[in-house]
């Protein structure tokens, strides 16, 4: 037994958690900024892509985006890495699948709330006519609740499972 009274290291949930919230950003930034091309980081905040100077200034904002979620990636890595190193561990694959997706639907209800609804600073697709920006605020936020609940499901389910296995594994010490 370990200081927390249990068999042995937990999960890094918060390492998953640190991927899911930089996948989130990623699928953001590349699929509905850069690909669809439906909002960059400021086209609501009075800089709308009609001007090269306005497309410079989202570009950058984008980039800097880009950047916070490298960073939540390599956090990800970090503490995923240092818990794999203590010793030989077995973990079901629901629970880093799981505490991604909670990630990434952590990333898209805060970033929804945030940016869309209080900031104001872009909408989902801006492609759209301004009365649907709502609808698809919304929607994306109902996404995001929906993996952050599917996430907390399979990360739960997981933790199940390697209980269960526990007995069966041999300890390498």
């Amino acid at each position: 037994m370990n200081q927390r009274g249990d068999d042995g290291p937990r999960f890094p949930t918060a390492a998953g958690i640190f991927f899911g919230l930089g996948l989130g950003g990623f699928f953001d930034g590349i699929v509905l900024h850069q690909i669809l091309q439906w909002h960059h980081m400021f086209t609501s905040a009075g800089y709308p892509p009609d001007s090269v100077s306005n497309l410079k200034f989202n570009t950058l904002w984008d980039g800097l985006f880009h950047a916070s979620t490298y960073v939540f990636v390599v956090i990800g890595l970090v503490l995923l890495w240092r818990a794999a190193h203590r010793r030989h561990l077995w973990w079901s694959g629901r629970m880093l699948a799981g505490s991604m997706l909670m990630g990434f639907g952590l990333f898209n209800v805060v970033e929804g709330i945030v940016d869309h609804h209080v900031l104001q600073i872009h909408h989902v697709n801006e492609t759209v006519p301004t009365e649907q920006w709502l609808v698809w605020d919304l929607a994306f936020l109902a996404w995001g609740a929906a993996m952050l609940a599917g996430g907390w499901w399979l990360l739960r389910s997981g933790r199940q499972r390697t209980e269960r296995r526990k007995p069966h594994l041999r300890r390498v010490q």
